[in-house]
């Protein structure tokens, strides 16, 4: 089958039998996560500001809860699809094994551009999402977080709407809050904050000096933006940087809060000096979301959707290295093309898990009611992205696999021990004397 007519849940699937190859596990193991455990599509009535009702498709997938509850996103985009979000699920199971936390994977999500409705419109569609799938989330059950097009604000309808429905306050249920309700300080931020850590942990041992470094980033959303000031704040030279309508590529480098001032207020993109409330236009070349991929930098950042690399463009890539912020923005098929150029891929499951980590502290917080300050969420955080980043490191070194097959591997022993520590066939079969 080929690249283009194989579905993304396939594709994510090749990454776990790769792994298989170089680890001892049960034959349980494998079977336990073929599939999802709870694949839920539901239909979402919604009254919109002019009078007329329509309905949303929403998908709720619960892939594993070996290790504990379920933990993932919901996003809001048009390409929402069941097979993306049981993607999605399955890749948040890997991670929150790599980064030892104690959750399954789950994922949910929405098919609607959700720049076409009104804010109240928003509100009803989040609470009616929260009606529909009520029964199958919980603090210890499967809990929630923002993803693509969904924020704070949308979490907090989330957490009321299902308090509503529970008749009691359930603050744990949802994850990325505002900080007035019960959110954690540092989780807006964790997902690019976190993706730095990794960069700056692993940076030495690839002989990458900072100022001599030079960085593209395609997606300026959250986690993207962040991440390219946390490098340029550490003098890496950020020169291209895009959103879904084109990018900039300056090889100078870019002046980058200048640029997310620009974006925060015009909501586009240029490359600019601001001083002041002074901005000045600079020079710079534009550049598309696909030409950017291909710009002769040292590190680029997939930090927008999945499948932006795959094996119609892979051969054109001329970056050193690529840390994925972004889940699954490069293909299997890609990936290999890319290995056999000698172009190392830091995988998502590792460098885009410092959102996931920071929603466990908000969980944790949560259910304490003691909540930590920005210095200790940061420690925290920086801690286990790099142990966690050297581990894998060190996986990948001395089995001689590529970074990605060593991160599947490691999350793959966690997830094996805790399926091999409710019993597998070995304690079962008969044994004669």
């Amino acid at each position: 089958m080929g690249e283009v007519s194989t579905s993304l849940f396939q594709d994510a699937r090749l990454q776990l039998d790769k792994a298989m190859q170089y680890v001892s596990l049960s034959e349980d193991t494998l079977e336990y996560l073929k599939y999802p455990k709870t694949s839920l599509q539901v239909s979402i009535p919604v009254r919109l500001d002019n009078g007329s009702l329509r309905v949303f498709q929403g998908y709720r997938v619960l892939y594993d809860t070996t290790r504990g509850p379920g933990k993932g996103g919901v996003r809001y985009h048009p390409n929402v699809s069941l097979d993306e979000v049981k993607s999605l699920a399955f890749w948040m199971t890997f991670k929150c094994a790599a980064l030892n936390l104690p959750y399954g994977g789950a994922k949910g999500g929405i098919t609607l551009d959700p720049k076409s409705l009104s804010k109240m419109e928003l509100e009803r569609l989040s609470r009616g999402y929260i009606d529909a799938i009520a029964d199958l989330i919980g603090p210890d059950v499967d809990i929630l977080a923002p993803d693509v097009y969904t924020n704070s604000m949308i979490m907090g309808w989330m957490m009321d709407q299902y308090s509503l429905i529970k008749r009691r306050i359930e603050r744990g249920v949802v994850t990325g809050k505002p900080l007035a309700i019960g959110g954690s300080v540092g989780r807006d931020t964790a997902t690019g904050t976190g993706a730095f850590f990794v960069i700056e942990a692993i940076a030495p041992k690839l002989a990458l000096v900072p100022e001599t470094t030079t960085v593209a980033v395609q997606g300026f959303g959250n986690a993207g933006a962040v991440v390219a000031q946390c490098l340029a704040e550490a003098g890496y030279r950020v020169v291209a940087v895009s959103d879904s309508k084109g990018g900039i590529y300056r090889p100078s480098g870019l002046d980058i809060p200048s640029i997310r001032h620009i974006k925060e207020e015009s909501r586009g993109i240029q490359a600019v000096y601001c001083e002041g409330s002074l901005c000045n236009l600079v020079d710079h070349d534009v550049v598309t979301n696909e030409e950017l991929l291909t710009l002769p930098v040292d590190i680029l950042i997939p930090a927008a959707l999945e499948r932006q690399i795959t094996q119609h463009n892979a051969d054109q890539i001329q970056a050193r290295y690529i840390f994925e912020v972004a889940n699954g923005p490069i293909t299997s098929g890609a990936d290999a093309i890319l290995e056999a150029k000698g172009i190392q891929v830091f995988p998502d499951i590792l460098v885009n898990a410092g959102g996931v980590t920071v929603s466990y502290f908000e969980w944790l917080q949560n259910r304490g009611g003691w909540y930590w300050s920005a210095d200790q969420v940061k420690k925290r955080l920086k801690e286990r992205m790099v142990s966690e980043a050297h581990h894998i490191w060190e996986v990948a070194q001395s089995k001689q696999i590529s970074l990605r097959t060593a991160a599947y591997v490691h999350a793959l022993h966690r997830i094996g021990d805790a399926i091999e520590a409710k019993g597998t066939r070995k304690d079962y079969i008969s044994r004669k004397d």
